[in-house]
């Protein structure tokens, strides 16, 4: 990065987050625009980009710039098919602010598509409608928790496999279960519990709400060490707590982070709607 664009950036925290220097994202970004994002996004992890007025086509043509655009296996109230650029928002079947959404797996801890054999390398959301305050996302760095872990924790989960699927998160989060046509399209996946970053080379925690067991160990004991490790993941010294304002696009790397919403906000009267995208990844080698 030349030291203009390192200048006009913002870190946010130390977990991670950068704000970006003012772009107008509607339109094609340059070549050196083009690597500075890329650049920001190994080192930050999570990039802020504020004052966007972004159609669903704009988002879209933003966002295939950095790779393809990838579908979703979750369907829409009325069965359909979820579009690439779709809504996240608190609404209900009606249309209505509610704390019983539509569907509410964005409030667990997770990181996307873990559940796919090529899981998602980026996330993009465009902030649309906020409530007055709260509703914030929260961000955790995978990457710096497993450094903390200790030596020998690392060495006894370096050969561990843990199985992820979309019916796990249906259940883990008891949302509406997968139906039989979506566990088709979504069979359960295998990835490691340590995942190398296919860039940087860094090693991550590579768990969240998605999945369902660790390869050769009961339930029970795989329910119990993946929920400690996910709470290991999200103590404060390794989150970004991200306080949207009006026309925020934030863009992240799944592959070193985990996600959440938060409900800190009046859900059934106030509305939160934001338009996401979500980028294709690569193969995890086992």
């Amino acid at each position: 990065m030349n030291d203009i664009s390192v200048q006009a950036m913002r870190r946010l925290s130390a977990a991670g987050g950068v704000e970006m220097p003012a772009m107008d994202l509607s339109k094609p970004l340059s070549e050196p625009e083009k690597q500075l994002v890329r650049d920001a996004f190994l080192e930050h992890h999570i990039l802020v980009f504020r004052n966007q007025k972004l159609s669903k086509e704009a988002q879209a043509a933003f966002t295939e710039q950095f790779g393809e655009l990838e579908d979703h296996v979750v369907r829409q109230h009325d069965g359909s098919k979820t579009p690439q650029v779709h809504t996240v928002s608190n609404l209900d079947a009606d249309g209505k602010p509610s704390y019983k959404p539509l569907t509410h797996g964005n409030y667990f801890w997770h990181t996307d598509k873990s559940y796919h054999a090529k899981p998602s390398l980026a996330t993009l959301l465009h902030a649309i409608e906020l409530p007055t305050e709260g509703g914030n996302t929260q961000f955790a760095n995978t990457g710096l928790a497993y450094e903390a872990l200790p030596e020998e924790r690392k060495q006894a989960f370096a050969d561990l496999k843990v199985v992820h699927s979309w019916e796990a998160n249906r259940r883990n989060t008891k949302n509406k279960p997968a139906t039989e046509e979506e566990k088709r399209e979504r069979p359960p996946v295998t990835h490691p519990l340590i995942r190398t970053h296919p860039e940087t080379g860094k090693k991550v925690l590579y768990v969240g709400i998605h999945t369902s067991h660790i390869v050769g160990k009961s339930m029970e004991e795989s329910r119990e060490l993946l929920d400690e490790l996910a709470d290991f993941c999200a103590q404060d010294e390794f989150v970004y707590s991200h306080e949207w304002q009006p026309g925020d696009l934030v863009m992240w790397d799944n592959r070193t982070t985990m996600h959440r919403a938060i409900a800190n906000y009046s859900m059934n009267a106030e509305r939160r709607i934001l338009h996401r995208t979500v980028i294709k990844g690569d193969d995890i080698p086992h």
